[in-house]
């Protein structure tokens, strides 16, 4: 029987990014936008504070886009200060580049497992599913899913009794599925 685990954040993820004022380098997203209009020119920027100073940076959305070509609900989302948006702009690869910042999750995410009446089974099929791209190490996942320690999951998975389709020994952020047999 194929176990169904889910990866999902518990609250949106620090950006890492130097603060001008200070010099720390995470800022927590306030979940408000500043939407700037000039003429029919749009700019609209994601308001991000430093954890250390609480000094407000500004992360480019968009950067002189002609009004018409901006999605009528997608403004009406920046306008209502969205936090789904939010969520979905800090995962947005060209968002992460144009601003040079990088995400740091932790402590912002869960492991869904459905309960533990799988560990007494002796082999274990488990489909993980990433609700967001969140990098985690999948031995990490393994442990934490299965109540062993780091340490006996890479033992097992040298003695080949963790097996996947994926290399277990990176960080993922993508969906995988793993066999463990006891």
């Amino acid at each position: 029987m194929l176990n169904d685990w889910v990866v999902a954040p518990t609250c949106l993820p620090l950006v890492r990014r130097r603060c001008h004022a200070c010099a720390a380098d995470r800022f927590r997203a306030s979940g408000k936008f500043r939407v700037n209009a000039n003429h029919k020119l749009l700019d609209v920027w994601l308001l991000v504070l430093c954890t250390a100073c609480g000094d407000t940076a500004k992360l480019t959305v968009l950067e002189r886009t002609h009004v018409r070509s901006v999605r009528p609900e997608l403004l009406d989302r920046l306008h209502d200060n969205d936090l789904g948006l939010t969520a979905e702009l800090l995962q947005d690869p060209v968002v992460q580049r144009r601003n040079r910042i990088a995400l740091d999750w932790r402590g912002a995410w869960r492991l869904d497992t459905g309960g533990s009446d799988h560990l007494d089974h002796e082999v274990i099929d488990v489909s993980v599913r990433f609700a967001a791209r969140i990098p985690v190490r999948p031995v990490r996942l393994i442990a934490e899913g299965c109540g062993l320690s780091r340490a006996e999951v890479e033992r097992l998975v040298e003695e080949g009794k963790v097996v996947s389709a994926v290399r277990l020994g990176g960080r993922l952020s993508g969906d995988f599925t793993f066999t463990l047999k006891r």
